[in-house]
């Protein structure tokens, strides 16, 4: 499988490696990147030859949350089409929380915004010491319902309240430390520090790894079902539409100051 956006290599052990594949807007996702999600996580849960996904990003960051572009030209469509947009947004980040394999995130670079959430919805993050991380959506007028549960679990509600609210960047040692990452290490390490875990997890039977992650996501509430998604994607398109996101937006794309900031 390969697209312009994903790209997807199966090795023979059964691990599949998905590197997220717009490097010259440092994997900011756009519609066609979350519709690969979908298709390609559920092409590799149908495959009975894969054990194990391991979610990278190529080029020089894992994944710099939306395209901010992207999102300008989505509050051009109808309030139906943008919740759309919503919709497959929240599908795409809960369908790799609730994927029946193993998946493994090795962060590098940037991981801001959506990426932080998609890292989160992962089973094992690996982040490179210098990584960056920040949870921008409140930054640019916009709010990051779909990946909220996904922070929650790991950050829990305290430093998941201050990191989305601040907007602050942290790197890789303060993810670990926070619950963000389970392992840290250089940057140049993170398929040597991957290999083990890798080789735990195919020492386990498949089904009892994916009994084992559904009871996992079921008791820790992030086993969702369609009313729940629906909730999410709601004010995630309806904030993308709000005049806070129109200011927001312009700011970051006209490179200066929104107007709520006064220094």
């Amino acid at each position: 499988m390969s697209e312009p956006v994903l790209e997807t290599e199966i090795d023979g052990r059964g691990v599949a490696t998905v590197r997220l594949n717009r490097p010259e807007v440092n994997n900011a996702y756009n519609g066609e990147m979350v519709q690969g999600l979908i298709e390609g996580l559920a092409a590799l849960g149908a495959d009975p030859k894969v054990r194990v996904v391991v979610l990278r990003g190529n080029g020089r960051h894992f994944q710099a949350g939306a395209d901010l572009a992207w999102v300008q030209a989505n509050r051009e469509k109808s309030a139906d089409e943008n919740l759309e947009v919503s919709r497959a947004t929240t599908r795409a980040v809960h369908g790799l929380t609730a994927f029946p394999k193993p998946t493994v995130a090795l962060v590098h670079g940037g991981c801001f915004g959506g990426g932080a959430g998609i890292a989160a919805a992962c089973d094992i993050v690996i982040a490179a010491e210098d990584a960056i991380f920040a949870i921008t959506e409140a930054r640019w007028g916009l709010v990051a319902t779909p990946i909220v549960p996904q922070l929650l679990s790991r950050l829990g509600p305290g430093r998941t309240r201050r990191y989305s609210l601040t907007c602050e960047r942290f790197n890789g040692r303060r993810a670990f430390e926070i619950g963000l990452a389970d392992e840290v290490c250089p940057a140049d390490k993170l398929d040597e520090t991957a290999a083990p875990i890798i080789d735990a997890l195919l020492h386990c039977p498949p089904e009892a790894l994916a009994q084992s992650k559904a009871a996992a996501l079921h008791y820790a509430g992030l086993a969702f079902g369609e009313e729940e998604l629906e909730a999410m994607a709601q004010p995630h398109a309806q904030k993308r539409m709000s005049e806070e996101a129109d200011e927001g937006l312009n700011s970051f794309l006209e490179k200066r100051e929104p107007a709520w900031y006064s220094p």
